[in-house]
């Protein structure tokens, strides 16, 4: 036994432990207790169900299924011949006469019911003793006192009749036998444990298609020639060459070559990308009609297609808060129906008509058996393994099952700007001089200064100096003011790029005005105007434009329809934020915030009794994208605010919230839908059970 695990062979008790391994491989887990974890199959302690396979790489055989198909097959064929002695109305008993007799019908079904009992149903007796070693008892338990129960009656009645007095017997002398409910309740919970794998096996149908869409194998080019290696074989910083319909094998960039990749598998969205010199992909991607050399990047655990298969997995067995009510009642479920089913023996027993001993013993085995636990446990886990598998084929990754449930409540959704509602790849649209100086001077010295810095708008104008063969000089003393702007040293004069507020830090007001007035007429059109500092003046103001999504106007129009009001925060200044939100219809927005600021807007926000979710892209949402009651990534920006979002929109498509909240409506509504038909039928079944 691994003691580190807790773990051990199939039947055995297995501890429950911390999942502590962020690396992929063979994982095993009870769906109903994902505190359950073990490195090896086996059975859950607490309610005794299969542990499933969890982070599997290929199409690995279910044992466990493969075990129970078996014994519920040669079980049933062992049952048919006691069920055909029981029915004499449809064969009778005569015209087997010539077989066996009817003072042997009873041997016979003892003959047949015992390996179907202790042989086909063992797993059943052993999950029900370790459920008592436990102190957790569950279905198996039911199963077992009821067959049990039933069986050793029947055996004690066959070879000992003389121990029951004549009230206990049936209308003709002989003794109640009840091998045959013995062996078909056990061949119908057998029925019942295939079908719960096999449907417990089809929930995980996301995982393997995400599995499915990395190659085997890859051709790597080494020392001049090219071959084909595994996958797990690839390394860091190796070519490999990928031909027209071939996957992409990891996570790289493209070094020569150029072609259109189709990514819709990873990020749902339908039209191919074009890829060239310099541009990244995705390892599960299809090259389609070029031929590419790419550098390897990331491979093995650390690529996107693995990441997003851990995620999903680790989503996929999290607890959902509904499941409260599930756990609550299943742990006074299996006690209760042991109690009714003695009261219901004792009832029978000292208040029925004759023969009330057989009558008392049919009715308490009946509770015993149709009582259903499992119903109860898993109408939560079922349903969200389902959920977040379906969000995964469609480009939403949902991190866990509270954010699942979580994102159908939401009323306020809260949008950063920048690489949320617009691309996130701004351009540079204009530079106005109000100092005299040349406008490519200004440029070239707010590039000198913006080269350090790897927000979306320095890199706009770093290129923009780029295209226009500007001469951008190594910056001295360069700082970065959070939610101001940048300072530095450029060929020995001090310069400054950043919004109104750096100027007054810096307490610079020449030619303030003027370049305000200049600023406030770009902002008017959506463009992010910045002013440029050089000296102790304001030279003049560059103006990037950072286009909107083709997606946004849609999304926004739907969540409306949806009753979700929109908030738009951003740094940005107001002027520029306005004018966006008006374009999108925007009903809020909140502009000039400093990025510590955001996570307490988003309170004031949850003070007002609002459900707020929160979608952003950059490191200065992680903490707001933390704060709301669901988080929401775009899959195109940082990891941090990733790792921070419940949801990832991989393509950062806003219409995945869309998609989301559907998923999550139907979620929940298939969760209440089962919950009430495992009460509805554990409620009625019962009752009739006792008789």
């Amino acid at each position: 036994m691994d003691e580190s695990m807790g773990v051990s062979h199939q039947g055995r008790h297995i501890q429950a432990g911390e999942y502590a391994t962020k690396t992929l491989g063979a994982k095993y887990t009870c769906p109903m207790h994902p505190e359950i974890q073990s490195g090896q199959p086996g059975t859950c302690p607490k309610c005794g169900m299969a542990l499933e396979q969890i982070n599997s790489f290929g199409d690995s055989e279910n044992s466990e299924f493969k075990d129970m198909s078996r014994r519920f097959w040669i079980g049933l064929g062992l049952t048919i011949p006691i069920l055909i002695t029981t029915l004499p109305e449809y064969i009778p008993i005569a015209q087997l006469k010539f077989f066996l007799t009817e003072k042997w019908v009873p041997w016979a079904q003892f003959a047949f019911a015992t390996p179907v009992v202790f042989w086909a149903g063992f797993a059943f007796f052993e999950r029900a003793w370790l459920s008592l070693v436990n102190k957790s008892l569950n279905m198996f338990t039911l199963i077992a006192l009821g067959t049990g129960l039933a069986y050793f009656y029947s055996v004690v009645a066959l070879f000992f009749p003389h121990l029951f007095p004549e009230s206990y017997r049936l209308a003709h002398g002989v003794l109640g036998m009840y091998f045959e409910p013995a062996a078909v309740i056990t061949v119908l919970v057998l029925l019942g444990q295939v079908l719960e794998l096999k449907a417990r096996s089809n929930t995980s149908q996301a995982i393997k298609s995400l599995l499915n869409l990395a190659p085997k194998t890859a051709r790597v080019v080494r020392n001049g020639s090219e071959i084909d290696i595994a996958l797990a074989e690839i390394k860091v910083g190796e070519i490999l060459r990928v031909r027209p319909g071939e996957k992409i094998p990891v996570d790289g960039n493209v070094t020569d070559g150029n072609t259109s990749i189709d990514e819709s598998l990873m990020t749902g969205e339908p039209i191919p990308v074009e890829k060239t010199k310099g541009d990244k992909v995705i390892g599960g991607t299809v090259n389609q009609n070029g031929t590419l050399l790419m550098e390897a990047k990331r491979v093995g655990s650390e690529t996107l297609l693995a990441q997003i298969v851990h995620m999903v997995s680790e989503a996929q067995r999290s607890r959902a808060p509904i499941q409260k009510l599930a756990d609550l009642v299943a742990s006074y479920f299996v006690p209760s129906v042991i109690f009714i089913s003695f009261v219901t023996f004792a009832t029978w027993y000292f208040f029925g008509p004759a023969p009330s001993l057989a009558y008392g013993i049919v009715n308490a085995v009946s509770v015993l058996i149709i009582a259903c636990p499992c119903a109860l446990g898993l109408a939560t886990p079922m349903s969200i393994m389902v959920g977040i598998g379906k969000g995964a084929q469609s480009g939403v990754l949902i991190k866990n099952a509270e954010a699942l449930e979580s994102f159908g409540k939401v009323d306020t959704l809260v949008v950063d700007k920048t690489g949320t509602l617009t691309e996130g790849k701004p351009k540079l649209q204009k530079v106005i001089s109000v100092s005299g100086r040349a406008e490519d001077e200004i440029l070239a010295i707010a590039a000198s200064l913006e080269k350090g810095s790897a927000h979306p708008l320095s890199v706009a104008i770093v290129d923009a100096a780029g295209s226009k063969k500007l001469t951008v000089i190594a910056c001295e003393q360069f700082e970065s003011l959070t939610g101001l702007g940048i300072v530095g040293n450029v060929d020995k004069m001090s310069a400054a790029v950043g919004n109104l507020k750096l100027l007054v830090h810096l307490k610079i007001s020449s030619n303030l005005q003027k370049a305000s007035a200049v600023a406030d007429d770009l902002r008017k059109s959506g463009s992010t105007a910045m002013f440029v500092a050089i000296n102790g003046e304001v030279a003049g103001v560059v103006a990037v434009n950072d286009p909107i999504k083709e997606s946004t106007i849609e999304a926004i129009a739907l969540l409306h329809k949806d009753n979700v009001q929109i908030v738009m925060l951003t740094g940005d200044n107001s002027i520029t934020a306005n004018a966006v939100a008006q374009q999108l219809n925007i009903d809020r927005v909140i502009a000039d915030v400093l990025p510590q600021q955001k996570a307490d807007i988003i309170k004031q926000l949850q003070s007002e009794k609002r459900f707020v979710a929160m979608a952003g892209d950059g490191v200065n949402d992680a903490p707001a994208l933390t704060q709301a009651q669901v988080g929401i990534a775009m899959g195109t920006g940082t990891d941090v605010a990733m790792e921070s979002a419940g949801v990832t929109l991989m393509k950062g498509d806003l219409r995945g919230i869309v998609r989301a909240r559907a998923l999550s409506r139907a979620t929940i509504r298939n969760i209440r839908q089962n919950l009430f038909f495992a009460f509805f039928y554990n409620a009625l079944g019962v009752p009739i059970a006792a008789g």
